[in-house]
């Protein structure tokens, strides 16, 4: 594959000195266009050693806005990522809606050097491209334009190229390794970018020998694909309003039916239906078993610090169904040094200007460590879903997306913990109403919530195909029966200790 871009392209000076002003005009004002919009973009600049990367990111560095602009380079790993999965390295450098992000080093990295290396085997190698195929489609559909550069030296260009940055005291430790298995690093390479040359994400194989070349084809990808993107945008608003201008002049549609079963029927078809709700302990029953699963959970908490191995804790359920109370009984057997809580409400600014995942990569815990969410990544298919914050097809590729996640999570060594605290309808309106009568609860209780348990039969659906689709071997839900506060804290602290043991 590589043979057919070994043309030996050559720009001439006069030819780019021509040229140069006229593109950094088009490509700066590609750029200032994209302030404010729905959408990022991320350059990957990868390819063989010796082959100028470094000067191209210079280049498009000194080309761009610096104000719109994040470079990462990706190389050693350090410790603070070493404690967490591989791709939370990547996740902490996306950039926000409305910026450009240039990766020096991507995720495509780590498994051509480890299978060059011999490290893994074919077989995960492809697993590795196959995740990171995944990835790119997400961010695509997330609105991403995602641009894959590589540079590419014939292999007589490329001993040239080291033997002058080895003159030059501009060597790194590894040049001359990396040149002595040229010939597997161009095979495996090659079958990386064809494995993951998608149309959503293409590859971009760029003659880097001559550097006006390079700099200036480069940059024109950038430029056509900036120019590319704000159009479509364009004509998708222009689409958009048409659409709301239609839908207000046609008739008003004739409503669906109502669901006329029984609520006992509905009910039925509920995964929730098979929660046992009549579960309960004595105050004497309560006292003793959680002080026994507090006491195993303090212990074990000490042995994965020990062992390195984390955790990572999620609260869902209904409101009024007691998440926090039931976290604090997890935290009272814990040294506070070992975990943190993180709540997460309605995304800020910041986080709305990232995919919806960004946020909760960002808070997994280091080795040892354990993390607490109340709410989570589930919002997505839950009150985004019902609420009409996120559109069928946004919530609708999010399970797999989310399953994804958690495997990455999981494959880690991270132990996940998903606990769903269901409770009867007629126990969320007694705990509501005991939230208006007690003066130091009435904080707990708002219009949003009695809004909320409006919509529990939508909520319900939600919930049971959520079970359904991302309850999974390394990452299960746990149906908490919540109606008696007791039971429910108990079965918490015990799942969470039989997991953790089972990890040790």
């Amino acid at each position: 594959m590589f043979e057919t871009v070994e043309l030996g392209h050559v720009m001439s000076p006069e030819a780019y000195d021509a040229a140069e002003p006229t593109l950094r005009a088009e490509l700066l004002d590609a750029h200032l266009a994209m302030r404010g919009q729905a959408f990022a973009v991320i350059v990957l600049v990868s390819g063989a050693d010796g082959a100028g990367k470094g000067e191209l990111v210079h280049r498009l560095n000194e080309w761009l806005d610096p104000r719109g602009v994040e470079t990462h380079a990706f190389w050693d790993t350090s410790d603070e990522e070493r404690e967490r999965p591989p791709w939370w390295r990547f996740w902490r450098a996306m950039p926000g809606r409305g910026r450009i992000g240039i990766f020096f080093g991507s995720w495509y990295t780590a498994p051509i050097i480890n299978r060059v290396f011999r490290r893994i085997k074919g077989a995960r190698f492809d697993v590795e491209l196959d995740r990171i195929a995944a990835h790119e489609q997400m961010l695509h559909d997330d609105g991403t334009v995602l641009l894959k550069l590589w540079l590419h030296l014939p292999k007589q260009e490329q001993k040239k190229r080291v033997r002058k940055l080895e003159a030059a005291g501009r060597a790194a430790p590894d040049d001359w390794k990396h040149y002595e298995m040229y010939d597997r690093f161009t095979s495996i390479s090659e079958r990386a970018i064809r494995h993951t040359d998608a149309s959503v994400a293409p590859w971009h194989v760029i003659e880097a020998t001559d550097r006006r070349y390079r700099e200036f084809t480069a940059a024109t990808i950038l430029k056509d694909a900036l120019q590319a993107k704000l159009k479509a945008v364009a004509v998708a608003a222009m689409a958009k309003g048409a659409a709301r201008a239609a839908a207000k002049a046609a008739p008003a549609r004739i409503a669906a039916g109502p669901d006329r079963r029984t609520a006992a029927a509905r009910r039925a078809d509920s995964v929730l239906a098979h929660v046992n709700l009549r579960q309960s302990l004595t105050d004497a029953e309560y006292d003793k078993q959680l002080a026994k699963w507090q006491r195993k959970l303090s212990k074990l908490a000490w042995a994965a610090k020990a062992a390195k191995a984390s955790m990572v804790l999620v609260f869902e359920g209904w409101d009024a169904a007691g998440k926090g109370s039931a976290s604090r009984r997890v935290t009272q057997a814990m040294d506070p040094r070992l975990y943190h809580v993180v709540g997460f409400a309605a995304p800020t600014d910041e986080e709305r200007a990232q995919h919806y995942l960004w946020r909760f990569w960002r808070q997994l815990p280091r080795a040892g460590y354990t993390a607490i969410f109340d709410r989570s990544w589930y919002g997505r298919v839950l009150v985004e879903r019902v609420e009409g914050f996120a559109s069928e097809a946004d919530w609708s590729r999010s399970y797999q997306e989310i399953n994804s996640f958690e495997e990455q999570v999981a494959e880690h060594g991270i132990v996940v913990c998903k606990f769903w605290l269901h409770i009867s309808q007629a126990e969320q309106l007694r705990r509501f109403r005991e939230r208006q009568r007690v003066t130091y609860k009435q904080y707990k209780i708002t219009d949003e919530d009695w809004r909320n348990r409006k919509k529990w039969p939508e909520y319900q659906r939600a919930v049971d195909e959520m079970v359904a689709r991302c309850s999974t071997e390394y990452a299960p839900w746990t149906l908490v029966a919540g109606n008696d506060k007791k039971f429910a804290r108990v079965q918490i602290v015990s799942t969470i200790v039989k997991r953790l043991e089972a990890a040790l």
